[in-house]
């Protein structure tokens, strides 16, 4: 039976949750909030949509006691409310660091091995902090990372040459925030590079870079959050670690070369982490990628 948690139903996990129900991916689907009002409301709202669904899962209020035997939690509490338009992701680290030490205290105390998708922010911070409070062993922990900002690089650049963002491949690298970069050597669309496709087309890559970067925040101005994107990012991510997918991706996670969570390259499987690989970055995307290490470090201690 496979069976998934989600830890917070607010924007995001209301419609991560929705996804799992209308997409069938689970059998077992148990919500949990610290609102029991919301949270009973939910599960009625699922409960009278049953009938009209193509595949049946059951989907229970529960806490987090209830899900020491799920496959994959989906950690999406969070305080979004703090944060102003054109913001830091940061701004949220305090609020969210007792509820995450709390919840990850409970996973630990209930048992629960499974595999934990981290979506609250700032997501390598708090994907770091879910790994030491839980004892999991670092592949079984990892966080949405640039996993979502990959997704807005393909949309800005398919935007550009008029082209389905599928068709685009390559990857944001770092930190869920600020100092994020597009490793433009690994970037591929219509047969070329990016600086083929900058000069073939007339692109300008800074400005895409930052769209990319700083579309979650056009997005949060408009509506004062954000919550389809990223729910579908996660939500694909666990589908990755339940069909053992074995697929790259770029997602927040235990990095070596830095100590620390960071979205640097990885493949997806049963068991979380199932393996890495290289990257042939340049030199200077090297740099980028170590600054951005550094960058989370500094802005960790400072809002602490």
């Amino acid at each position: 039976m496979r069976k998934i948690g989600v830890v917070g139903i607010g924007h995001v996990g209301a419609t991560v949750a929705h996804l799992i129900v209308s997409q069938g991916l689970a059998d077992a689907l148990v919500l949990v909030d610290k609102n029991p009002d919301k949270l009973a409301s939910e599960v009625l709202d699922f409960r009278d949509a049953a009938s009209l669904l193509p595949q049946h899962v059951t989907v229970t209020a529960g806490t987090t006691a209830d899900l020491g035997d799920a496959d994959v939690v989906i950690s999406a509490l969070g305080h979004i409310d703090l944060i102003q338009p054109g913001g830091d992701r940061f701004t949220e680290l305090r609020a969210n660091t007792p509820e995450v030490q709390q919840v990850g205290t409970d996973l630990k105390h209930a048992g629960f091995q499974g595999v934990l998708i981290v979506i609250s922010n700032p997501v390598d911070v708090m994907t770091g902090l879910y790994q030491q409070v839980t004892g999991l062993p670092t592949q079984q922990v990892f966080g949405t990372g640039t996993y979502l900002d990959t997704a807005r690089l393909k949309r800005a650049l398919g935007d550009a040459l008029n082209i389905d963002p599928r068709s685009v491949s390559g990857y944001m690298l770092g930190e869920h925030g600020a100092s994020q970069f597009a490793a433009w050597s690994t970037v591929r669309a219509l047969g070329q590079t990016a600086t083929e496709l900058a000069a073939t087309y007339q692109l300008d890559l800074a400005q895409i870079a930052a769209d990319a970067r700083d579309g979650g925040f056009t997005v949060f101005a408009g509506k004062k959050y954000t919550n389809f994107a990223i729910a579908h990012a996660a939500v694909a991510l666990a589908q990755l670690v339940l069909s053992d997918a074995r697929q790259e991706a770029i997602v927040s996670h235990y990095d070596h070369q830095f100590d620390s969570y960071i979205s640097t390259p990885a493949i997806i499987g049963r068991g979380g982490i199932v393996g890495d690989f290289s990257l042939a970055l340049t030199s200077a995307e090297q740099a980028s990628l170590k600054q951005s290490a550094a960058a989370i470090a500094e802005k960790t201690a400072a809002y602490l």
